[in-house]
C-alpha cells in the first residue's frame, strides 16, 4: 500500500518582484545552496531584458514559460512484455516545472560567455517563441504526436 502524498511546500515570493513562480526559477538555477549568486544571475538577466527589449521583464519571463510549456508528454507503460511511448496530457504544475527545467537547461549550454548572458538570451528567444527550450517543447509533442497510436494505453 503507499504511502499519503507529502503536503506541499510553501514558497515564500522572490524579494525584488514577489513572484513564486520567479522563487521557484531562482531555485532551479541556484547551484550549492548558493541562493545570492542565482538571484545576482537572474536579476541582472531581467535588467538587460529591460534595457534591451524596453518591456516588463516580469511579463516576458511569464511569456516565455507559457511558450515552453507542454501540453503532452510520453511516458512509458509495460503492456504484456513490450513497453509503450503512450502519449498523456500534463498537469499544469509538472508542465510549469518543466518549461523552468528546460529554459534553465538551455541557458546552461548557451554560447554566451557568462550565466546571465546565455540566461537573457533564452529567455528573450523563449518568449518570442524560438530558441532551444521552444524546440525542446516542440520535440516533446512530436513524439507524443507519433505515438498516438498507443493513446488506448492510457490508465
Amino acid at each position: 500500500m503507499r504511502r499519503r502524498r507529502p503536503a506541499p511546500r510553501t514558497i515564500l515570493p522572490d524579494a525584488k518582484y514577489g513572484d513564486i513562480v520567479l522563487t521557484k526559477f531562482i531555485n532551479q538555477i541556484m547551484l550549492a545552496g548558493n541562493k545570492s549568486a542565482a538571484e545576482k544571475v537572474v536579476y541582472g538577466a531581467f535588467e538587460q531584458l529591460e534595457a534591451k527589449l524596453k518591456k516588463n521583464p516580469l511579463e516576458l519571463f511569464h511569456a516565455a514559460l507559457n511558450n515552453v510549456k507542454p501540453e503532452q508528454e510520453v511516458r512509458s507503460r509495460r503492456v504484456g512484455g513490450a513497453t509503450y511511448q503512450v502519449p498523456m496530457p500534463v498537469r499544469p504544475a509538472r508542465a510549469q516545472a518543466l518549461a523552468i527545467r528546460w529554459i534553465v537547461g538551455a541557458a546552461r549550454k548557451g554560447g554566451a560567455r557568462t550565466m546571465r548572458e546565455r540566461l537573457f538570451y533564452e529567455l528573450s528567444e523563449a518568449s518570442q517563441n524560438r530558441g532551444n527550450a521552444v524546440k525542446k517543447r516542440e520535440d516533446t509533442h512530436k513524439m507524443a504526436e507519433a505515438n498516438r497510436a498507443f493513446a488506448h494505453f492510457r490508465w
